[in-house]
């Protein structure tokens, strides 16, 4: 297969991620008589790339959808995300981790230190607590609510700070409003001096696969301006998301 012929395949799949087309459109696209665009791609229906409709319109198959499911697969969630962490770690100055929910506990998967001289205790591997910390929240929201309800009644509510919740309705109520805006935080409940907003990586079905966070011990913010960093980092999540396959359906040009 020469080059110009795998150059010109990879421009009709472009132009099928756009919508479907008919065979017109896309040998249009390309500039050819509708027999070469049909030649390729025949062999690209007949793998799965591309399907035809009984109308003779051409979409994007499911094996494509099986390739790009598979590498995602192999560059990790930490390994899409390590750019947007960096560059959000950058910005703030501030610690940035990333979690996921494994096993039925919450664990770090990557950080990004501060540059200031006074940080948190947390390293990748330790497990978060599941009633306090803003990733678990962020992670257990996602849950379906039997699930949820199911973690909340078998947990050792630790009273780590005044500020821990301490019962299982405190909190499924939480879980129920990080659900609803799309973040959590935790203000100082884990420890008196920290301050840390959460928010969630989606893959390409929006299902939470990951939780990324900021966290500020309050002699560098206060709370108030550690709120204020969530718009950055919610553009990292969503970029992060983005590039895990994730369309916002709240974006501009797309239905809500």
């Amino acid at each position: 297969m020469s080059s110009s012929t795998v150059a010109r395949a990879m421009r009709l799949l472009a132009e099928l991620g756009e919508g479907e087309r008919s065979l017109e459109q896309l040998a249009a696209v390309l500039d050819v008589h509708k027999s070469t665009a049909l030649r390729l791609l025949r062999p690209m229906e007949e793998e799965r790339i591309v399907q035809r409709d009984a109308a003779h319109r051409y979409r994007l198959g499911p094996q494509l959808f099986a390739l790009a499911g598979q590498a995602l697969e192999q560059r990790g969630i930490r390994t899409v995300a390590a750019p947007h962490l960096r560059e959000l770690n950058a910005a703030t100055g501030q610690t940035v981790h990333l979690a996921a929910y494994e096993g039925g506990e919450v664990v770090y998967i990557d950080k990004y230190d501060s540059r200031h001289p006074v940080r948190m205790y947390s390293r990748i591997g330790l497990r978060a607590a599941l009633h306090c910390a803003a990733v678990s929240k962020v992670l257990l929201a996602d849950l379906p609510r039997s699930e949820r309800r199911a973690i909340a009644e078998g947990l050792e509510y630790t009273p780590y700070t005044a500020h821990t919740l301490t019962t299982p309705a405190a909190l499924l109520a939480e879980l129920e409003t990080v659900a609803a805006q799309g973040w959590a935080q935790d203000h100082a409940e884990h420890e008196s001096f920290i301050n840390c907003v959460a928010a969630p990586v989606r893959d390409a079905t929006g299902r939470v696969v990951a939780a990324a966070s900021v966290s500020v011990p309050d002699v560098l913010l206060p709370y108030d301006q550690v709120l204020a960093l969530l718009p950055q980092l919610r553009a990292t999540t969503t970029a992060i998301s983005a590039d895990c396959g994730w369309t916002d359906p709240t974006a501009p040009g797309r239905d809500a």
